[in-house]
């Protein structure tokens, strides 16, 4: 745990009375908020609870409705869209905010270029970019196509962005949701090691076991209400989450089923390649949640993207009750009764631009068609079945599903899917970015789907997840299955031995 911050340094930048409201929507009520010089200071709350809004005033990509801002104890106005970078106040994307036909290196001197004689002084860009990306022990090519990068290395590139720019501030929405434990690891090294050069941060995340080793206070938001702001040495992290949900979490997983090995095989995978992934077999029987488990690029997404028709085979055999299942061939994967959601919510998940009703029925028009038309009565009671369902909490119906929170917007995505009324369910990193509350409701309705004879694959690069959740792992290195682990083996000890290619123990 980090030591704790006394409130005797400078304050930086700090909000009094911040409210906002969208479109007659409030969303924060009279907010106080201070940054310390010199602190890492969590920013807590379930989604929708208005953490993101206040980020996004404080580094000026929002304007406050009401209250002020102080930069070094003098009112102020930040700059928008990002230019209160010029100030010293830099924002790393939860959502990404890179060009992508720039290079790595263009990326990062976007807006700041080096000239020479009048020239762009590109060796010089790429030298001092190779120099952040090897601070935060990243070995992404500086001369990359930002569209060539995984969604790790471009989170990377946003923090050694953000890093490189020597701001006084830093807020961090999200930051390590996509990285490896071995990327987390040197990145809180970089935050620490500038936190001792007088640079500030704010951290947003949902990681609890993260604030409590990173951070020096946290606040806590909810329902766009300040709760507390407390010295992280104060609190632990079973404290965090009931402020957040303003209850206690006596349980966030369900009692876990155990797999009845009489029931019938729904998906049978045999000799599964597609490239990367190499000869993969296994089985799913009804009512199982199976877990997919595995290091950052072992394979997991790719395999799930060619069972379901979203990536083509090289070999093998997918088949659903006994009846092959062509490749390359989503429609007809749905048509079996498959569904895949994509750890990509935003990016591949929803149309972040459309409201709730286009984005819920888009993969089921033809349940709410009337004569060739699509019935707005129809979508309606589909919409408030969802809403109900998946307890998605919005003020005004007809926002926008890139205005919603992350929570909410990964509820749509499951409402979404389940539109299809599919038997199998693959469900791709289903709690990222997502409050301890929202989690626990997941949880519950994955629990619920199995034991009304769904079958459910979950894939995450949550350790606590798959062993809370799942009665047998499969584990995937370098684009293989290792292991299938079951009973007294579902641990994390024996799940990273097999995804570090050891032998099981004992």
């Amino acid at each position: 745990m980090s030591n704790t911050v006394e409130n005797v340094q400078p304050v930086v930048l700090s909000a009094r009375r911040i409210s906002k409201s969208f479109s007659d929507v409030p969303v924060l009520f009279s907010i106080d908020f201070d940054i310390h010089a010199g602190e890492i200071h969590a920013l807590m709350g379930e989604n929708g609870a208005g953490k993101s809004t206040l980020v996004r005033i404080l580094s000026g990509y929002d304007a406050p409705t009401s209250g002020e801002l102080f930069l070094d104890g003098k009112p102020t106005v930040l700059p928008p869209d990002g230019t209160a970078e010029t100030l010293g106040i830099a924002l790393i994307h939860q959502e990404l905010n890179l060009a992508e036909h720039l290079t790595v290196s263009e990326s990062l001197f976007l807006g700041r270029e080096i000239t020479r004689f009048g020239m762009l002084d590109r060796a010089q860009m790429r030298m001092l970019t190779r120099t952040a990306l090897d601070e935060l022990g990243a070995t992404i090519n500086e001369n990359a196509l930002i569209s060539d990068l995984s969604i790790a290395d471009k989170q990377m590139v946003e923090i050694a962005k953000a890093i490189s720019r020597k701001a006084r501030v830093i807020f961090m929405d999200e930051p390590t949701a996509v990285l490896s434990q071995e990327e987390v690891g040197r990145l809180f090294s970089q935050v620490r090691k500038l936190r001792e050069q007088g640079t500030s941060f704010v951290f947003v995340s949902h990681k609890l076991d993260e604030v409590m080793e990173l951070t020096d206070r946290v606040t806590v938001l909810r329902d766009g209400q300040w709760v507390k702001t407390e010295a992280t040495a104060n609190l632990d992290s079973e404290m965090i989450a009931q402020l957040m949900v303003g209850r206690e979490l006596s349980s966030l997983y369900p009692i876990k089923r155990e797999p009845d090995v009489d029931a019938p095989v729904v998906l049978s995978v045999s000799g599964l390649s597609t490239g990367f992934v190499r000869d993969v077999s296994f089985d799913l029987r009804r009512g199982e949640i199976l877990g997919f488990s595995g290091l950052v690029g072992s394979g997991r997404s790719e395999l799930m993207e060619a069972i379901i028709g979203l990536r083509p085979r090289v070999a093998g055999r997918v088949s659903v009750n006994g009846v092959a299942l062509p490749g390359e061939r989503m429609e007809t994967a749905a048509a079996m009764g498959l569904a895949y959601l994509t750890k990509d919510r935003k990016g591949k998940g929803l149309l972040l631009g459309e409201a709730m009703t286009p984005n819920l029925t888009l993969q089921s028009l033809n349940l709410h068609a009337r004569h060739g038309l699509l019935s707005p009565s129809s979508e309606a009671r589909a919409l408030d079945r969802a809403r109900r369902r998946f307890d998605i909490r919005v003020r005004d119906p007809r926002v926008t599903a890139g205005r919603m929170s992350g929570g909410n917007q990964q509820k749509l995505l499951l409402a979404k899917i389940m539109e299809t009324e599919p038997k199998i369910v693959i469900i791709d990193e289903p709690t990222r970015g997502i409050d301890v509350g929202t989690k626990q409701q997941i949880y519950e309705f994955i629990a619920v789907l199995a034991s009304e004879g769904h079958s459910v694959i979950v894939v995450s690069s949550e350790m606590p997840e798959i062993i809370g959740m799942c009665a047998r792992v499969a584990v995937m290195r370098e684009g293989q299955l290792a292991d299938i682990l079951e009973g007294d083996d579902v641990n994390e000890s024996q799940i990273m031995r097999a995804a570090a290619g050891l032998r099981k123990a004992g």
